[in-house]
């Protein structure tokens, strides 16, 4: 053992007993940890990250997991061999995980100084309560958290996402431990509050000299954070390297893809990304041989007879794989991905109740509001109002994709579902198809539905769970009366063929598939009565790299196709700018601003844009670029500040910021509305 190690795995095999029978989960896994260093672990789901890191914590859910074989080296103490009792005072102490929904794993009838407090009194029992107390509001302000002590008296859903984030970090620092595990920290939070969360763990470890295990399948992330890192594949090791060495010559071909089905925001938006075919086995059905074969574009004869063993290339880089040598430089993978050529413009209306079109736009936005009333007291009054879209304005071309981007809060998903009267608006106008919807009668908006279609963010919550497929693909057909039963069958066979899902789907339920093939299905749907407006809420979000690939190539193609206008929904800002012609930054409620991607990416004007821009991991760990680093969270919309909105997290802002807000006009040196901005001091 190394001097400086602190954790050493070797030959880990965990076994998950099933139906089918046991199942390994992982299968010689091995790594070596470093004080000070963070390992990064990556991969997509169901390669085996998670079920390591319960491992090394010996969290396994019970009696159905066990470590079979294999080391867990904590020093000279091997954990696999520890009693449960003995295991109990290293967690927490020596090892700590932060896990990744906070609101799971925060207990939500205990306020938070319980919480942390209870660390404190398992492991330092004594400790008199005003310590603890003590200890907990230092805790609290260590990692950011403002007020501290009135945050103790709290309970998890009164405080942000990234608040709460702040809170689990604080627990597992809470006994200065040697080694942190961080299984996706940062997946479901704002790019600006993993900007926070990720320099705030960078900064504790400096102080602290502890050793990371950062799990992740965000590759950008891992180029910031990380010093070595393991690719896993389907519970095994596939490659293993130095950060530097993995992004700069990358060997395996799992390794490859995933870094080439990045979004980048130095390529051209409207490429085809590349994609890595097929999706992770599943364990209790893997091909002989090489795990990664099926998927693989180099798999050679010996790839499906024998498993490649780990084998050292070069100094402390390690891959498991037959065609390791070839040579094969990643940015000719990525060009090798055409352009997608512009969409067919439509002119056909499908609706009867549509006046023909006379403009160049599809959709227009006019002073669109939503208000929420807020009601409370014993007669269930309104006693105020959510303003969660406040004035927003914006128009889109046909076969036009407008990105809308912004943190969690600002408004983008009311923005969608008021769009298509999901929410009746509370003032302003939507035109589509020449008319007014926030006028038409409900009849008629049923008819103009055919028109305008919705991808949800998480599909299986779409998705009926008791229907078939064909039930749910049907439906939209019955609902208007469209076709036979046999013509019916007949068009879903199409749409499942043309979004790339085999027949055999229509008589399997919801739950029988991965993430990304119901996504696939809700794109199916959402295409079935072929609509000119398609309003994409985060799509891609709950995906990883290599199936968001796939999707966002497929919404390229359904576009160009069949002339599709998308709204495009995000928090992601690679990804709108690789899929967007032009793009509305929001925040809280309104538009501070609106350009095409590429004037927005090189030349932003608002504060707020330059600051979400400069939060993005780039997938390149040499990359040196200053972050600007958004304090606090998004107010209140219920209570937004005077003034220009952002002022109480801007660097720039001056007393006229406090007091007038910014009207949306033409960036300096634009005279039309190709580049409008939000901000007092733009010219600046």
């Amino acid at each position: 053992m190394n001097e400086g190690t602190v954790l050493t795995v070797k030959n880990l095999i965990t076994v998950f007993d099933t139906a089918s029978g046991p199942i390994r989960a992982v299968e010689n896994v091995g790594f070596t940890l470093t004080k000070g260093r963070t390992l990064g672990i990556v991969g997509e789901s169901g390669c085996g990250k998670s079920v390591t890191a319960l491992s090394v914590m010996r969290l396994l859910p019970q009696p159905m997991a066990r470590i079979e074989n294999g080391q867990i080296l904590l020093g000279a103490t091997d954990i696999v061999t520890l009693a449960a009792d003995d295991m109990r005072l290293i967690r927490g102490a020596r090892i700590s995980m932060i896990f990744q929904e906070p609101m799971t794993a925060l207990n939500p009838v205990h306020k938070i100084g319980k919480q942390i407090g209870e660390v404190f009194r398992i492991h330092y029992p004594e400790m008199t309560r005003p310590a603890i107390v003590t200890a907990s509001s230092d805790l609290l302000h260590k990692v950011g958290i403002p007020d501290p002590q009135k945050r103790l008296e709290e309970y998890p859903h009164q405080i942000s996402g990234g608040m709460r984030q702040r809170v689990m970090i604080a627990i597992a620092l809470a006994c200065r431990p040697d080694i942190l595990i961080a299984d996706e920290p940062t997946t479901a939070i704002d790019v600006t509050i993993q900007a926070q969360i990720l320099a705030l763990m960078k900064s504790l470890q400096r102080e602290t000299g502890m050793a990371i295990i950062f799990i992740t399948h965000d590759l950008g992330v891992i180029a910031e954070m990380c010093d070595e890192v393991l690719v896993m594949y389907a519970g095994q090791s596939a490659e293993m390297a130095p950060v530097a060495t993995l992004f700069e010559n990358p060997k395996h071909p799992y390794t490859r893809g995933l870094l080439a089905s990045m979004p980048r925001l130095e390529n051209p938006g409207k490429t085809r990304l590349h994609v890595i075919r097929g999706m992770v086995p599943s364990l209790d059905k893997l091909p002989p041989g090489c795990r990664f074969q099926n998927r693989c574009d180099y798999a050679q004869a010996n790839c499906e007879t024998a498993l490649p063993p780990l084998v050292e290339v070069n100094t402390d880089h390690w891959v498991s794989c037959y065609c390791h040598s070839k040579e094969c430089k990643l940015q000719d993978v990525i060009s090798t991905e055409p352009e997608l050529s512009q969409p067919i413009i439509p002119d056909v209306n499908h609706t009867e109740n549509s006046k023909p079109e006379t403009t160049d736009f599809c959709l227009e936005v006019k002073n669109l509001k939503k208000h929420f009333p807020v009601r409370g007291g014993v007669l269930w009054r309104t006693v105020g109002r959510v303003l969660a879209v406040d004035g927003v304005s914006f128009k889109i071309k046909y076969g036009q994709t407008v990105g809308l981007v912004g943190e969690s809060g600002c408004g983008k998903t009311t923005v969608g579902r008021t769009l298509l009267r999901l929410y009746k608006p509370t003032a302003g106008d939507v035109i589509f198809g020449g008319r007014n919807l926030a006028q038409v009668s409900s009849r008629a908006m049923r008819d103009l539905r055919r028109d305008m279609q919705i991808i949800f963010q998480d599909p299986f919550e779409s998705l009926n769970a008791r229907h078939t497929i064909a039930e749910i693909l049907e439906e939209p057909f019955v609902i208007h009366r469209i076709g036979s039963a046999a013509e019916r069958r007949q068009e879903v066979l199409r749409l499942l063929d043309r979004v790339g899902m085999p027949a055999d789907a229509l008589s399997r339920f919801p739950h029988e598939f991965s993430g990304g093939q119901r996504q696939r299905i809700g794109i199916a749907r959402a295409i079935s009565l072929k609509p000119r407006l398609i309003i994409c809420d985060e799509p891609v979000s709950a995906l990883d790299v290599s199936i968001q690939s796939q999707i966002l190539n497929l919404l390229g193609e359904l576009q160009q196709e069949m002339g599709l206008t998308y709204l495009f929904i995000t928090h992601d800002l690679a990804v709108v700018k690789h899929i967007s012609d032009m793009i509305a930054v929001m925040y809280l409620g309104k538009i501070v601003e609106f350009t095409d991607a590429t004037t927005l990416y090189q030349h932003p004007r608002h504060p707020y844009t330059r600051a979400l821009i400069s939060a993005i991991p780039v997938p390149d760990p040499t990359h040196v670029g200053a972050k600007i680093i958004l304090h606090g969270d998004v107010p209140s919309p219920r209570n937004p500040p005077a003034g220009c909105r952002f002022h109480t997290r801007c660097p720039y802002a001056i007393k006229r910021c406090l007091q007038a807000e910014p009207p949306l006009i033409p960036a300096s040196g634009t005279k039309d509305d190709s580049h409008l901005v939000a901000c007092h001091r733009e010219k600046e």
